[in-house]
């Protein structure tokens, strides 16, 4: 493959809801733009984007692919975005190197949640936006029905492009607006016809008109006096509609067949703008186009881990351009990293590149210490902002199959994180449990699965353990004695001490000893005792915290005192005061922000309430939307994020944090006490 200047490559994502056709369809670019012999199907697992052996087996995309091909003079690279909700953070990989995205709508599911959310992403993102309306040949699909719904959500940017001439709810054939003519097709192949008569085409004409006029002031005046636009004019005015983000064109097709692909993909690359219109964020918040004759600069947006082939980063070149063995400086680490072999991507497989320059995406295997987000140049000085990945929500506890396989999978599994910006992976040393989060089921389902075909680890999920508490409230004066006779020298040791609550997550020790009751050299053992017994409560075994232990009187013998009598003296103490000061179960409550749709507030009001979750407060925000404020025990939420996409269809965003402690109700601990029993 040749080098292509930066007005030469149309970098674009394929963004929308899961099952929509994104991946067909970029599938089916690829065969017009003869890269393959045939469109793949998902369903079978001969998709070209999905190459992975978990997108082969499940029928769907699970992470983001690239695929780059030469048509009609351009370099298309064609990024294909998951468009399940647990692997969002494929979305935000394939943004942060696209300048454009098109969404891709079933004409039978029409705008769906998962579209939306693609398109409020690109527009934050500052991205161009396309919308191609799908699977015309699906029963009850409807174009019309699907435009309707765009126009009414997002205005006058919504601009038709390729239409349908439906008749008896059946395609007969396409209208290219811009060129006011119709086809038939038969695959690729096209067959130009007589334009069909049309009131709702007439329209569509007509929005087309208007959008183009708009875009420019003198093709707005041409238009209000009655004057046709040349085709040249069209196609420049919703170019520059749609670099400015005032126009939105919509395509319409069925990706399996190939109908009308032609036409939709010789449209977008001619009107979706080049990598020379990018629009890249640099971490002081400006934004930068790409320069050929700057800087060397590239900035890694996709990173994958393969235990045999090591680790292949995906990046975009911001400047400069990049040969086999450059050298650049990592501006996280600072550390140098050596390019050796920098390679072309073609979906699963690689081609050898001699260069890669400004605005356009490549390869390189094997930088070890480089994640994805880093920033890597010549001086090492220049940072793009950071890709916002979204927080991971499902936590599960992570258990070995087979006995002394921890390491491998701690190991394996931070591997996958340096894959996976959206899973996390903390060792809870309070629970001694391994926690993986994640952004929901399939989400976990698709790591454990990796981590077995990667790096041959076999694991059991469970629920992770709540780290609860206890403590007294209320203060009590205990004896701890401990004598013992053995023959020889025996054991003593005898305290008096006072248990009262505090506020503090540690033990607080204090002694008040007059007369030398307990010589001064045994008081750290007596706190030692006090310390170590307050590692298990004496209700269900959890750490206590908030008492404070008073040291006032006690006795020793000068010969048969020791330390470790005093020790466990106060451990008998400790036991004995803290059994009779009320002891109570503490769980950990967080903190809630969910912002949720007008529509389905009661509902998810209602699951917090079940959740013994108080609401606190409730704000409204943009887009007919509600933010939740309540607190929560954090033993309740952990099926909350399935409960949330179930009950919001998606649309739900959250963040829960710790806060504090609070008793738990008496019925509810009594359940607690008696299953750490068994």
């Amino acid at each position: 493959m040749k080098n292509y200047s930066e007005n030469q490559i149309k970098n674009i994502a394929f963004l929308g809801h899961g099952n929509s056709g994104k991946t067909t369809l970029a599938d089916a670019i690829l065969y017009y733009g003869k890269a393959t012999d045939r469109i793949g199907k998902t369903a079978d697992g001969t998709a070209v984007f999905d190459f992975d052996q978990e997108e082969k087996k499940r029928g769907c995309s699970v992470s983001t692919s690239v695929y780059q091909l030469e048509i009609n003079g351009i370099k298309a690279n064609l990024i294909d975005a998951p468009g399940l909700f647990d692997f969002a953070g494929g979305v935000c990989e394939a943004l942060s190197a696209a300048d454009s995205a098109i969404i891709v709508l079933s004409g039978k599911s029409g705008l769906t949640v998962g579209a939306k959310q693609a398109f409020e992403k690109a527009r934050n993102a500052k991205k161009a936006v396309a919308f191609f309306i799908g699977k015309l040949d699906s029963t009850h699909a409807h174009f019309y029905r699907v435009i309707s719904a765009l126009v009414a959500n997002y205005g006058s940017v919504v601009c038709p492009v390729v239409v349908p001439y439906i008749e008896d709810e059946a395609v007969k054939c396409y209208v290219d607006l811009i060129e006011n003519k119709a086809y038939s097709f038969d695959g690729l192949e096209a067959k130009e016809l007589r334009m069909p008569v049309s009131t709702e085409i007439d329209q569509m004409r007509d929005m087309l008109l208007e959008a183009v006029a708009s875009a420019d002031e003198q093709l707005m005046e041409k238009y209000f006096n009655g004057e046709q636009f040349t085709r040249d004019e069209i196609v420049t005015g919703l170019r520059n509609g749609v670099l400015s983000g005032d126009i939105c064109p919509v395509y319409c097709g069925i990706q399996q067949t190939g109908e009308c692909i032609p036409l939709f993909a010789d449209s977008i690359l001619e009107i979706l703008p080049s990598a020379a219109d990018a629009n890249i964020e640099m971490s002081d918040g400006e934004y930068v186009k790409p320069d050929p004759s700057g800087e060397t600069a590239a900035y890694v947006f996709k990173t994958i881990a393969d235990p045999f082939v090591g680790k292949l980063s995906y990046f975009k070149v911001i400047s400069g351009k990049i040969t086999p063995d450059t050298k650049l400086k990592n501006n996280r680490t600072g550390s140098e990293e050596r390019l050796s072999k920098i390679m072309w991507l073609k979906g699963g497989k690689q081609d050898d590149a001699d260069i890669i320059s400004a605005g356009d995406i490549g390869s390189v295997s094997k930088l070890g210490g480089v994640l994805t987000g880093d920033t890597l140049s010549v001086s090492g000085n220049i940072k793009i902002a950071q890709i916002q990945f979204p927080a991971p929500t499902l936590k599960t506890a992570v258990y070995p199959l087979n006995k002394g396989d921890e390491e491998k999978i701690a190991t394996g599994l931070a591997r996958l994180c340096e894959e996976d910006p959206t899973m996390h992976i903390k060792n809870d040393t309070e629970t001694k449990e391994l926690v993986l989060s994640t952004l929901g089921e399939q989400h976990t389902d698709i790591i454990i699965c990796r981590l077995k075909s990667k790096f041959g680890s076999d694991v059991v999920l469970k629920a992770p353990k709540i780290a609860y508490r206890e403590t007294i409230r209320k203060s009590v004066k205990a004896q701890g004695r401990h004598k013992k006779q053995s023959g020889g020298h025996g054991q003593f040791g005898d305290v008096w001490i006072e248990f009262e609550p505090c506020d503090s997550d540690e033990l607080v020790f204090e002694e008040k000893i007059f007369g030398g009751a307990v010589p001064k050299n045994f008081f750290p053992a007596v706190e030692k005792g006090l310390r170590d017994s307050t590692a298990k409560g004496v209700l269900a075994g959890y750490p206590m915290v908030g008492i404070k232990a008073t040291l006032v009187d006690g006795s020793y013998h000068p010969v048969d005192s020791s330390e470790m009598a005093f020790k466990t003296a106060a451990s008998i103490a400790f036991k004995e005061g803290v059994s009779n000061a009320n002891p109570v179960l503490m769980e950990p409550i967080g903190t809630l922000k969910v912002t949720v749709p007008d529509e389905v507030l009661g509902d998810v009001i209602g699951d917090i309430n079940k959740r013994r979750g108080r609401i606190i407060g409730m704000n409204p925000t943009s887009n007919k939307m509600q933010e939740v404020i309540g607190e929560v025990p954090i033993s309740e939420m952990s099926d909350f994020s399935t409960a949330m996409r179930s009950i919001t269809q998606g649309t739900a965003v959250f963040e829960l944090e710790f806060a504090r402690y609070e008793d738990v109700p008496s019925n509810i601990a009594q359940k607690i006490i008696e299953t750490s029993k068994t």
